[in-house]
């Protein structure tokens, strides 16, 4: 089983706490952290620098597998608009099943990151995938980079190709703790959390565990939850349920559980 995580940048004060991690980790035989480099030239840009942000956050317990180390491959995007096939990282298919755990936050071009996001961008390999999702020049100027709708959808289609890989072999975790307005990316640089932690989501169904994780915060005092709905509209981000609903990857409907 493939845990896909977010590494996050060194020292970030907000990604998830490592012995929550490794208790999960140590329960699911055969398994293993995943996670590709990034586009972006930060600390996990080179699978060298993301093998020593790996040590300095503390995820070195276990395997940890930077699925793109040895390169990319591609895979379908079945009923896309935008995308016939997404590159991924080629070690991604030497998974069964994927477990999606992921830090529910704010994040700075698609509104908010929740386990849609943690797949789309977190399965693409750092050159050629994250490259397609954010139509990025050959340049280092972020501002050009791919933002509001057109951005969403390109997302919701690149998870559409890792969740037609494992079909029904594929489960989620969002944790809506530390709900920064800015994603685990950030590092050290991640704006303080203005709302409160509401707890731990778990579904099979991907576009109901985004709904119920956006419900929630939504359901916040306005004064609370300003600071990150702010995020999430600004930058489009509720187009991620739309687009997930129309291209049928789950259900909105959904009914909280509380173990």
């Amino acid at each position: 089983m493939a845990i896909k995580v977010n590494t996050g940048e060194p020292n970030g004060p907000n990604i998830l706490p490592r012995e929550m991690v490794k208790t999960l980790q140590q329960s699911i035989p055969q398994s293993a952290l995943v996670e590709t480099n990034t586009l972006y030239k930060g600390k996990r840009f080179t699978t060298a620098d993301h093998r020593e942000t790996i040590a300095i956050n503390g995820w070195d317990f276990c395997p940890v597998d930077i699925m793109d180390e040895d390169g990319a491959v591609m895979i379908p995007v079945k009923g896309g608009k935008h995308f016939s096939e997404m590159s991924v990282g080629k070690n991604m298919l030497n998974y069964d099943s994927m477990l999606v755990l992921t830090h529910f936050k704010g994040h700075a071009m698609g509104g908010f990151g929740g386990s849609m996001k943690n797949i789309a961008i977190g399965c693409a390999d750092g050159p050629i995938g994250k490259k397609m999702i954010h139509a990025a020049p050959d340049n280092e100027d972020y501002s050009k980079w791919l933002m509001g709708e057109p951005f969403q959808e390109n997302m919701v289609e690149s998870a559409k190709a890792t969740i037609d890989h494992f079909g029904a072999k594929i489960v989620y975790i969002n944790v809506l703790r530390n709900m920064s307005i800015d994603c685990d990316s950030a590092g050290t640089n991640a704006a303080a959390p203005t709302v409160r932690d509401l707890g731990i989501l778990a579904s099979t169904d991907l576009l109901a565990i985004e709904q119920a994780s956006i419900d929630m915060v939504y359901a916040l005092p306005e004064a609370e939850a300003h600071d990150l709905r702010e995020r999430i509209e600004s930058r489009k981000g509720l187009r991620q349920l739309s687009y997930m609903k129309e291209l049928q990857m789950g259900n909105d409907n959904y009914k909280l559980i509380t173990v």
